[in-house]
C-alpha cells in the first residue's frame, strides 16, 4: 500500500475534524500555542500535500514561493483570506479555500451581543459586581442607552450583516445599510447608497465588509464626525477597517457613546488605550468560537483537501 498524504495542519482543530483527517491521511498538528514564523510555516509544510491555516499565519508571497513542491492546496479555516497572498499562489499552482457560510449566525449573535453590552455598559457592570462595590439600586444609577426604536446601520449587508439585521429587527431597532448594490434578504432593511448618508443617521453603527486596499481605516475622524453624537461603533469584520487613535479620541470625547470590539489592529496585541476606557466593551475576536461553528469551518476545510487531493473543484475556492 502506498503511504498516506500529508497533511499539515498549524493549529489544533475540534477533535471530530482531527479524527476524520487523521483516518484519511498522515497528518501533522501545530502547536496551538504559537505564532508561525515564515520557516517555521516552510518547516512544518515539508512534505505536506496539503497545508491547513488560519488567519494568523502569514502566508506571504515569501512563505509561499518557498513551500515544498509537494504542497497543493492551502485550506484556511476562515472566510477571511487576506492573510495569504493569492497571487503568488496562483503564481506557484496552489489552490485557496475558504470557509463561507457556515459562520454567519454565530458572528451575527456576537454582533448583537456587542451591541447590548455596549449599550448597557456590561464591562462596568460585571466589574463593579467582581469589585463588590456595588451599593444598591437607585433611580439614576448606572444608565445606559436603549436599542429599542435606534437605527442600525449596518456597512456591508452579506449574510452576516443580514443576520443581525433580522436579530436586531426582533429587538425593535430601525435597519438601514450601505452595500455595493440593494439586497431583498431583509425585509424593511432600507438601502442607503452613500456611506456618508448611513453614516449620518446611524445611532449604532456595525461594519461587516471585508478588508482591503479600499476599506482599510475607512471608519476614520473624517467618517467618525459624520455620525450623530452619542452613537455606538460595532465591529466584528476587522481590525483594519477602523482608525484606533480616530475611535479612541471620539470615545474620550463622548462623540461616540460606546464601542463594541471582538476585532482589534495588530491582534493579537489590540491598542492598550480600549482596555482602559470604560465605554468599550471587548471581546477577544471570537465572533465564530462555538462548537458547533467551529466544527462545520473546520469540516468545510477538510471537504476542500479533500476535493484538490481527489482531483476535484473545492466547494469554496479563493484562487
Amino acid at each position: 500500500m502506498s503511504e498516506k498524504p500529508l497533511v499539515a495542519i498549524t493549529r489544533r482543530l475540534m477533535p471530530a475534524c482531527e479524527k476524520r483527517l487523521a483516518a484519511r491521511y498522515a497528518v501533522r498538528i501545530g502547536d496551538d500555542d504559537v505564532v508561525y514564523t515564515p520557516e517555521k510555516l516552510i518547516q512544518h509544510a515539508q512534505g505536506a500535500a496539503a497545508l491547513m491555516v488560519t488567519p494568523t499565519e502569514a502566508m506571504t508571497a515569501a512563505v509561499i514561493a518557498a513551500l515544498p513542491a509537494s504542497v497543493k492546496v492551502i485550506s484556511t479555516v476562515s472566510v477571511g483570506f487576506e492573510h495569504i497572498d493569492l497571487g503568488a499562489a496562483r503564481t506557484k499552482g496552489l489552490r485557496v479555500t475558504n470557509t463561507p457560510d457556515v459562520l454567519t449566525e454565530a458572528t451575527a449573535d456576537t454582533a448583537l451581543l456587542l451591541i447590548l453590552g455596549a449599550t448597557r455598559r456590561a464591562s462596568e457592570g460585571e466589574r463593579i459586581m467582581r469589585a463588590r462595590t456595588w451599593k444598591g439600586l437607585r433611580p439614576t444609577f448606572f444608565l445606559g442607552q436603549q436599542i429599542t426604536g435606534r437605527r442600525l446601520g449596518i456597512v456591508g449587508m452579506g449574510r452576516i450583516g443580514a443576520a443581525l439585521a433580522k436579530r436586531a429587527q426582533v429587538c425593535g431597532m430601525k435597519v438601514f445599510y450601505n452595500n455595493r448594490k440593494p439586497t431583498q434578504d431583509v425585509e424593511g432593511a432600507v438601502f442607503v447608497e452613500r456611506l456618508d448618508d448611513l453614516l449620518a443617521i446611524s445611532d449604532v453603527l456595525s461594519l461587516h465588509c471585508p478588508l482591503t486596499a479600499e476599506t482599510k481605516g475607512m471608519l476614520n475622524a473624517e467618517r467618525i464626525a459624520k455620525l450623530p453624537d452619542g452613537a455606538v461603533v460595532i465591529n466584528t469584520a476587522r481590525g483594519g477597517l477602523v482608525d484606533d487613535d480616530a475611535l479612541i479620541a471620539a470615545l474620550r470625547a463622548g462623540k461616540v457613546y460606546a464601542a463594541g470590539l471582538d476585532v482589534y489592529n495588530n491582534e493579537p496585541k489590540a491598542d492598550e488605550r480600549y482596555a482602559a476606557l470604560e465605554n468599550v466593551f471587548l471581546l477577544p475576536h471570537i465572533g465564530s468560537a462555538t462548537i458547533e461553528t467551529r466544527t462545520a469551518m473546520a469540516m468545510l476545510a477538510a471537504d476542500s483537501v479533500d476535493a484538490v487531493l481527489e482531483g476535484r473543484e473545492p466547494p469554496h475556492a479563493v484562487a
